[in-house]
């Protein structure tokens, strides 16, 4: 088994908080963090070439299990070299442990994981009265395939396994993703069995890794959950510290899921980073507003990953300094001026607002290329910017300008 304690390397920190800079290094390459990782589900950012998500200064990609299992399965992906080799991508590749996919299937969650309970609706909530595609139990989960509704069953083993095969450099532990609107009695018991999970992970990860030793090292990180209840997550985040494999490895890294409060995100990020240790980098998983990144990056998140900014793209939604627009709306039918005057991604150096809008109400799939482009061109950026200033002592003055113009406070 290779040394991994020396993969990651923490930079600059804010002063007084849990923010830094990093240098994230996998067989791949490296990652300078904070980073946003662009979500490609299915081996493929939806509506552009990987190419272009290199040119547009992404550094790494991050894949779905789930997804990938279904179609073409873990087996093909394997004997194409793995996932970079699959999809053309010759960066770092993550891929996620398949559980928020597999559990929501059964509980209407939204892709994005900053929610507040007010707006919960019906759907949110686990009832018994209502056909679910998902059924937990302590081993795991059983499932039917969104695709043709066959069954399948995911355990911890079984993630791992799917994992090792995809070959992406960083993988996720198989973890229980609960709602807001769940009991705290379910929310302690969920801790306690993602906590029993993360031990069988890792003990199978050893497995896989001393198996497959033809392949790169893969590095496994812990999921924090326990909702918005501080105990839950601090128990939950020590817990995973404690744990090793059977050869006495740790997790070479944490992400910290589930469904939060977007108001708390801040809240529980330093909750769960005050509880890890600090040379570990820090996945957060499921968010992209402008807001959200500055909060977590302040509070020690080092990666981030969703599929927002490509998904609000096919539907017409751009992100711009001054804030999120919808490009088909009659106001840009002539408007001839570029996306955002100060971006510098390939859309908006050759392509105008008024030629987006025909695309849009021309339902023309380019349409969906040119704002993907864009709108995760200005996500990476703003977190490349957010890693200068941290480097460079100013963080909280890029905060307020940024968000000062985006939001107009």
């Amino acid at each position: 088994m290779p040394d991994t304690s020396q993969n990651f390397t923490v930079n600059t920190s804010i002063n007084g908080k849990l923010g830094r800079t990093g240098t994230l290094r996998t067989p791949h390459g490296e990652i300078q963090t904070p980073a946003f990782i662009p979500v490609g589900t299915k081996a493929t950012v939806k509506a552009v070439l990987p190419e272009t998500v290199r040119d547009l200064g992404a550094q790494a990609v991050l894949a779905n299990a789930y997804h990938l299992y279904l179609q073409p399965g873990a087996d093909i992906v394997d004997e194409a070299g793995g996932l970079g080799q699959f999809m053309n991508w010759s960066g770092p590749t993550f891929t996620d442990s398949g559980g928020f996919q597999v559990l929501s299937m059964g509980a209407g969650f939204k892709k994005v994981l900053a929610m507040e309970v007010s707006q919960a609706k019906p759907e949110d909530i686990r009832a018994h009265q209502r056909e679910r595609l998902a059924h937990v139990d302590d081993d795991g989960v059983m499932f039917k395939s969104h695709i043709d509704g066959s069954k399948h069953r995911f355990t911890p083993e079984v993630s791992m396994r799917i994992q090792h095969q995809l070959g992406a450099d960083i993988i996720f532990a198989f973890d229980e993703l609960t709602t807001l609107v769940d009991t705290r009695e379910y929310q302690e018991g969920s801790v306690e069995r993602t906590h029993a999970w993360a031990q069988r992970c890792l003990d199978e990860h050893e497995r896989q890794t001393g198996e497959r030793s033809h392949r790169p090292y893969q590095a496994l990180f812990g999921v924090v959950q326990g909702a918005q209840y501080e105990d839950l997550r601090r128990k939950a985040a020590r817990g995973l510290t404690e744990l090793r494999s059977f050869d006495g490895r740790p997790f070479d890294g944490y992400g910290i899921g589930g469904a939060l409060e977007k108001h708390q995100l801040g809240t529980i990020v330093q909750w769960v980073n005050e509880e890890l240790p600090d040379e570990t980098p820090k996945h957060m998983l499921g968010i992209s507003e402008p807001d959200d990144l500055f909060v977590a990056i302040e509070n020690g998140a080092d990666t981030f990953d969703c599929v927002s900014p490509s998904r609000v793209a096919r539907n017409g939604a751009i992100y711009l300094p001054t804030g999120r627009v919808n490009m088909d709306k009659a106001r840009y039918k002539r408007d001839f001026n570029p996306i955002d005057d100060t971006c510098d991604c390939y859309t908006c150096a050759h392509y105008t607002r008024a030629y987006l809008h025909h695309l849009y109400k021309s339902k023309e799939l380019l349409g969906s290329t040119l704002a993907t482009i864009h709108n995760e061109r200005f996500i990476v950026r703003l977190v490349d910017r957010i890693r200068d200033s941290i480097d460079g002592g100013y963080f909280a003055d890029l905060r307020s300008e940024v968000l000062g113009t985006y939001y107009g406070a």
